[in-house]
């Protein structure tokens, strides 16, 4: 217990001397952001505005592609008001950001202490390299560190970790060794033997992250296999993909708590994160959220070294009514479910339908079925889809999953069903619900 203890004490002070080194304005923004979740929706609203002016003047001022922007349409930072001005700033588009990357960045009219290169995985073939300044970076570990904060996590806590493993040699021993320091360790390949040597490593952990797939197949593993279950988890949390409602009973039996989600992107920081009861509260000191037919739009309040206003991330959400009071006692909105990528189509033999009709099949079928469902559908042409079920199936639960798949397509697709299956998950272990190879 004393040699805990120590280990303990041993990686909080590496992870704070680390934490002055790169990020000095953390800890102050810890403490603002703590202090925010006793403020009124009203209060909310005051900072947001405030920072969005605040923005607002300062993107004019250093972004030539903002000025620009606002000069074509005669809109000057003072004409922003109130929050419901914001409408007034053109929509930007990841192409924008590809296209206009060198214009966007105000780093070349403003000296900023500190700058760190960020880059987006890219897995739809538009990867994103920026710069992000040390106080934007520093905000967005911060409102992760307050998310941890609801759980009685610590970071500086032991946590197993679920990621991408795309390594050389010599970055697994880096890579091994950072994670030493930040009291992690990671899986680096998802063979059963490596999985079941993981269990064992992560028994004292006290919260485990990474890609939900992953951290669903551990559960599974630990189940069927009786293994020894991690007793001191105090939060499971998932990132990067869909959690499926399928998972979540495996998952509360191996750790003994739900898996919960952190909502955000690269280039927008934290949009949201799950409080203890279940909800997705919107990081409202960092972010103002828009919707426009059910499309998320998104402004970054804090990063100034490249500007994101009115961003069009590419999900459809569905935000909670406005009166909708959380039992935890946050008074910041609540995104009741982020539904589904924009811009994916399924291809019928004469008609286009949006990928979104899978979130509704499957979502209709756990509601009034009670049937939960991991699903992957893959399409190679036209009218034609395969639903890769990680299930065994009935003979009656495949006839009624066909029937939720007709009301939506009729016969304009052919359909085949094959449950008990494999899902295909990217290099990097990624898993996605829809993949087509139609062009």
């Amino acid at each position: 217990m004393v040699q805990d203890f120590k280990m303990i004490n041993f990686h909080k002070h590496i992870y704070l001397i680390g934490e002055q080194l790169r990020n000095p304005s953390l800890s102050s923004i810890y403490k603002e952001l703590k202090n925010c979740e006793n403020l009124s929706i009203d209060e909310l609203r005051v900072l947001q505005l405030q920072r969005l002016k605040e923005l607002v003047n300062f993107t004019y001022a250093h972004s030539d592609f903002y000025k620009r922007k606002m000069d074509k349409i005669g809109l000057k930072p003072n004409d922003i008001k109130t929050l419901k001005d914001i409408s007034k700033i053109p929509i930007l588009t990841k192409q924008d950001l590809l296209q206009y990357n060198l214009e966007i960045h105000t780093t070349k009219k403003y000296a900023f202490k500190k700058l760190f290169k960020a880059n987006t995985s890219g897995t739809t073939g538009d990867a994103l390299s920026f710069y992000k300044d040390e106080y934007a970076d520093s905000f967005n570990r911060a409102s992760i560190a307050r998310g941890y904060s609801w759980y009685n996590v610590k970071p500086w806590d032991f946590s197993g970790y679920f990621w991408g493993f795309n390594f050389n040699f010599f970055q697994k021993i880096k890579t091994r060794f950072f994670d030493y320091l930040v009291n992690r360790f990671r899986l680096f390949s998802y063979k059963e033997k490596d999985l079941i040597f993981f269990v064992k490593k992560i028994k004292k952990a006290k919260y485990i992250e990474g890609y939900s797939s992953m951290i669903f197949q551990t559960a599974k593993l630990i189940n069927n296999k009786v293994l020894p279950k991690p007793k001191s988890i105090k939060m499971v949390k998932g990132t990067s993909e869909k959690i499926y409602h399928s998972y979540q009973d495996e998952v509360k039996k191996a750790f003994g708590s739900k898996m919960i989600s952190e909502y955000g992107a690269a280039e927008t920081g934290i949009i949201a994160f799950e409080c203890s009861a279940g909800n997705m509260h919107i990081n409202m000191e960092g972010v103002i959220i828009e919707q426009a037919d059910d499309e998320i739009i998104v402004t970054n309040l804090i990063m100034k070294s490249f500007p994101i206003l009115r961003y069009k991330l590419g999900d459809y959400i569905v935000l909670e009514h406005s009166n909708y009071k959380c039992s935890c006692g946050l008074n910041h909105p609540v995104i009741k479910e982020v539904t589904g990528r924009v811009g994916k189509n399924v291809y019928g033999y004469k008609n286009i339908y949006p990928s979104l009709y899978f979130y509704y099949i499957f979502k209709n079928l756990d509601k009034n079925k009670q049937l939960k469902l991991t699903y992957q559908i893959i399409q190679k042409e036209r009218g034609k889809l395969d639903f890769n079920i990680s299930e065994k199936l009935s003979k009656s639960e495949k006839k009624i999953l066909s029937n939720e798949i007709i009301k939506y397509f009729g016969n304009d697709v052919e359909f085949n069903i094959n449950d008990d299956a494999d899902l295909f998950k990217d290099k990097n272990q990624k898993l996605k619900s829809f993949i087509s190879y139609v062009k």
